[in-house]
């Protein structure tokens, strides 16, 4: 049974309300009824940091918090939440938890954005039918011009965010010392850091550019 200590659970609870937040306040309209959120950016780094079972339960926290606040989706919307987030954020930790290097980092986002990808076709074809009250045959035609690419393009953002993020945010919380002085290493020397940075800040561009071309915003 993992233990937890009192700065471990501050850390844990900082992290889901930084989540929280990200969701509350940044809700860019894509295409159709979906949303860009950038919350699966601060999950990631707390799974990356402590592993994918803590970051299923800041997901889990972070969604019902959402339900019980912001969202207009309820119990439904609960659901594909946790579903999202999940196949993104515990996959891409887990294989990084496996080989912490920037490599395994690399792989598990990438492998991440796939999955939730494939997996939220799966499911948006199930459930969005319901609390969209719109024929099954109407949701099976928006699933590659519409579901595939935002997914895609919005797993992909948060994967070059993440990069971009983790070592700012991970030396924050080793100067307020609430993770251990060897937490976060594993990402490359100095000229390594700015090829990553480099790469994600290409990913971002990239990907917000394709968010506004599908919101028919330029």
């Amino acid at each position: 049974m993992k233990k937890y200590d009192t700065k471990r659970l501050v850390t844990l609870a900082m992290m889901a309300a930084i989540a929280y937040a990200a969701v509350a306040l940044i809700r860019i309209p894509a295409v159709s009824f979906l949303k860009y959120e950038p919350k699966d950016v601060i999950l990631v780094i707390t799974g990356f940091l402590f592993g994918p079972l803590d970051a299923m339960i800041v997901t889990l926290v972070v969604s019902l918090v959402e339900m019980v606040t912001i969202s207009e989706t309820g119990p439904i919307g609960l659901l594909m939440n946790v579903i999202s987030s999940a196949s993104f954020v515990c996959v891409a930790a887990a294989i990084y938890h496996k080989n912490r290097t920037l490599k395994g980092a690399l792989v598990g986002l990438g492998i991440g954005v796939v999955l939730m990808t494939v997996v939220m076709l799966l499911w948006n074809y199930l459930i969005t039918p319901i609390y969209q009250g719109v024929p099954r045959s109407v949701v099976a035609g928006m699933l590659m011009p519409v579901f595939l690419p935002f997914n895609l393009v919005k797993g992909a953002l948060n994967a070059g965010i993440t990069l971009l993020l983790y070592k700012p945010v991970v030396q924050s919380l080793r100067k307020a010392k609430l993770v251990p002085a060897g937490s976060g290493k594993g990402t490359g020397d100095k000229k390594t850091s700015i090829y990553v940075t480099v790469i994600a800040l290409f990913v971002i561009a990239t990907s917000v550019l394709v968010i506004l071309a599908m919101s028919g915003k330029i």
